[in-house]
């Protein structure tokens, strides 16, 4: 494992490689979360070699300065391939990360072999009763985490499982070793106003989704927060998409999908599929 400081505007991303046998796959956290979002992937599939950056607003990267925005995640990324040196590489991205993903993709096309989206990246109709003006109560109990000091990492855990992780353990180690990425000092390492800037682009930005060539894999939640909560992508949204493969996952919510055994697991195997479409020289998209 190694960690790499790499110069953006405003300052430097934070990058953890864990080198496997696989090529190079770089991974893209969602709005609230940090690197460590990835542990379970790593548990699972070993063999996979991850790029996981911090995004700017977030864990080790939380003082880069300046505004929030898929665009600016997107050439962030640009300059971690540049600094690494990799010309090309497989992305996965997971919620917003998927949708900073998709940015990418569309900015800088000749550097992405394909994308992996994790219940993110494709366009969805916002929520209801989300506006732009909105967007900071609707994210309350993300925001709600930076506004106070955490003594106990303990109380830290409860308090991610009972508002935004119900369907997670506790007890799970790879859930304290993520929230105590989180933490330095007691505080959590989150911008709020990243938060909010990124959310309001997601979903009320300008997708180029449908620019997209590359072979696409995308994978979806059978619930959002908790078990019998409306998914993000309803099965309207989902039977309307033609892409390289969709993969339905049952008895998982949104942080399920990576969050978990299960979950981890079977976006390994999509990654695996990527990787091995790649090359053998297969792989199409179609529009959707």
């Amino acid at each position: 494992m190694t960690i790499d400081r790499v110069p953006v505007s405003g300052g430097h991303l934070a990058v953890e490689t864990h080198t496997g046998t696989s090529e190079p796959i770089l991974v893209v956290h969602g709005v609230s979360s940090q690197r460590m979002l990835w542990s379970w992937l790593r548990a699972e599939s070993p063999h996979l070699t991850l790029v996981a950056p911090d995004l700017r607003g977030r864990g080790d990267s939380v003082d880069v300065t300046g505004p929030s925005s898929l665009a600016q995640h997107a050439d962030d990324l640009d300059s971690v391939l540049d600094t690494l040196g990799l010309d090309a590489v497989h992305v996965c991205g997971m919620s917003m990360g998927g949708f900073v993903a998709v940015e990418f993709a569309a900015r800088y096309p000749s550097r992405v072999k394909s994308l992996i989206l994790v219940d993110g990246g494709v366009p969805v109709a916002p929520p209801a009763g989300l506006t732009q003006e909105n967007v900071a109560a609707v994210f309350s109990d993300r925001i709600a985490r930076t506004q106070q000091h955490w003594n106990d990492i303990g109380d830290y855990i409860e308090f991610l499982v009972s508002t935004s992780l119900p369907l997670l353990d506790p007890a799970d180690p790879l859930l304290r070793t993520y929230a105590e990425h989180d933490l330095f000092d007691g505080s959590v390492r989150l911008s709020s106003d990243a938060v909010v800037a990124d959310a309001t682009d997601v979903f009320f930005g300008a997708s180029r989704f449908r620019e997209l060539t590359m072979p696409i894999r995308f994978l979806h939640a059978q619930w959002s927060v908790g078990t019998d909560s409306a998914p993000m992508y309803s099965s309207q949204i989902v039977d309307a998409l033609d892409l390289t493969s969709i993969t339905a996952m049952p008895g998982l919510d949104h942080a399920g999908t990576i969050m978990t055994a299960v979950g981890a697991a079977a976006v390994g195997e999509t990654i695996d599929e990527a990787i091995d479409a790649g090359a053998d020289g297969v792989g199409q998209f179609i529009d959707a």
